[in-house]
This record gives structure tokens, sequence and C-alpha cells, in this order.
């Protein structure tokens, strides 16, 4: 399913895997969402229910632009710069394309919706 994330007037098309966890996260979709800048590496925000995790992998090694869920707090993390593997991550898809608009230090407002 392909979906964009609107920063500002910049739009980041992404596109979510094939599980549980991404079909969950697109049925939630509109969402405009408040993303906090955590450690210079990745934007977090609450999600305003939950995900299922049953049948993820343990965790994994996220790639610059990766979209995910942080399953022991529940919150949905992009990553902007290079990770190495954490548990608790599960991968919803990923933006195609530059992360420039997620780059910024600080909090962003963000709308993430369904590309029909």
């Amino acid at each position: 399913m392909k979906i964009r994330i609107i920063v500002g007037d910049q739009e980041l098309p992404a596109t979510l895997e094939d599980n549980a966890s991404a079909k969950a996260f697109a049925e939630m979709l509109p969402l405009d969402l408040k993303l906090d800048d955590y450690h210079g590496i990745e934007k977090v925000s609450d999600l305003p229910g939950s995900l299922p995790t049953q049948d993820a992998p343990a965790g994994i090694d996220p790639d610059v632009g990766d979209i995910t869920l942080y399953a022991p707090w529940g919150n949905l993390a992009i990553f902007y710069r290079d990770f190495g593997y954490a548990s608790g991550l599960v991968k919803l898809g990923r933006i195609e394309g530059s992360m420039a608009a997620l780059s910024v230090k600080g909090s962003l407002k963000a709308r993430i919706e369904r590309v029909e």
C-alpha cells in the first residue's frame, strides 16, 4: 500500500509492508502527528492505538527511511539516520526518496495518509 507523509509543503512517498502491523497501521490513517526528535537518529510519535506484533521478528536493523513500530513503547519511529539492530522494532514500511524534511532538529507536525 502506498502512503505519503506530509511535512510542511513536502510530500514523502512511502510503501507499507505486507504484514499485520502495517495493515493495522494503514487502518489508522489518516493521522496528524507531532514527530519528536529522538537522539538525532529518528522521529517518534505516539499512535492513537496499539498495533499487533504477533509473528513479527524479535527486532530489525533499520535502514535510513524505514518506518517502524517500537513495540515495547507502542510508538511510531521513522529513521532518518543509520542505526544498528534493535530488538522490539517492527518494520511498517519505507520512505522512497530524500529524508531531508525529517532530518531537521526538533519536533515537526506531519500528516500521514493513504495514496488513493
